[in-house]
């Protein structure tokens, strides 16, 4: 069987890095694709896919990235329940990442120069 997905999208959030009882890391972040085609306003859709982050992936994620930061993610579609505190089962689909690629360049902070200073 095959479970492989790759998408490209922009982070809908900063991400926020925790630690699982075991002191792994772990991030949680939403990413927002866009569609292939125009919808009936000739807009462009975007659909915000849900994805889990583990260890060292989930650490630059969340050290390098901020919300609007254009990323690659390639991994595995994983689905699950649980009940929820009205005994109600909620169902769950996420990626779980297994490689993430950060596609734009890194900002740098803003430098303040003196006009004098420049050259021109």
């Amino acid at each position: 069987m095959i479970n492989q997905v790759t998408l490209v999208g922009r982070l809908t959030r900063d991400p926020e890095l925790k630690r699982t009882q075991e002191g792994i890391s772990v991030t949680n972040v939403t990413l927002a694709v866009n569609r292939q085609y125009r919808n009936q306003k000739g807009e462009i859709d975007a659909d915000f896919v849900q994805c889990t982050l583990w260890k060292k992936t989930a650490e630059n994620t969340a050290q390098y990235c901020r919300k609007g930061s254009l990323i690659g993610i390639t991994g595995r579609i994983q689905t699950r329940h649980y009940e929820n505190q009205e005994n109600k089962r909620i169902y769950v689909t996420e990626v779980v990442a297994e490689m993430v690629r950060f596609l734009e360049p890194r900002k740098s902070e803003e430098v303040s120069v003196p006009k004098e200073a420049l050259p021109f």
